[in-house]
């Protein structure tokens, strides 16, 4: 009979530093990517702007997520920023694996091939010029190729406290 590895219990220090990032509120993305590794896309919080000059983001994205390699193997992505309506596509790209999410809304491409959600609050196309790794995880260096804004007032999602929280203009 096998025994399956149970996953190593985090120290108290990363168990701490879990809780306290789970109070740092954080816009909710789907990164998506397409090429030779074929279509995918997850729902990833770590994205930040890096510099305008190039336009270039950061996208972490866990070194044993599905879709990682076809990232790296592809070397593009799309940063989609989500709105509050965009929840349960969210939760969907966070959970399975499969081209059946791409089929629940509407998508189209730009100049790196990559899915962009027709109806993203913004989407930044993407082209990975640079990977570090650290710890768990990769950090991608993402220059804009083009960013597509949604029309009239957007309104925004983030994850704070382990939950979703809609933002409103004032």
């Amino acid at each position: 009979m096998t025994q399956e590895a149970m996953p190593p219990v985090p120290s108290p220090e990363a168990l701490a530093f879990r809780n306290g990032m789970s109070r740092l509120g954080a816009a909710v993305n789907i990164v998506t990517t397409d090429g030779p590794s074929g279509r995918h896309g997850l729902t990833v919080s770590a994205v930040c702007s890096v510099t305008d000059q190039p336009p270039t983001l950061l996208v972490c994205i866990n070194r044993k997520a599905f879709a990682h390699d076809a990232f790296v193997e592809n070397g593009t992505v799309c940063v989609n920023v989500l709105s509050p309506a965009h929840q349960d596509l969210s939760r969907a790209f966070a959970r399975f694996t499969g081209e059946d999410r791409f089929a629940t809304t509407e998508w189209h491409t730009r100049a790196t091939g990559a899915p962009v959600l027709a109806d993203a609050a913004v989407a930044f196309d993407c082209r990975i010029v640079d990977q570090q790794s650290r710890g768990t995880h990769s950090v991608f260096f993402c220059e804009v190729v083009s960013t597509e804004v949604a029309e009239g007032e957007a309104n925004g999602l983030v994850w704070f406290d382990r939950a979703f929280h809609p933002l409103e203009p004032h």
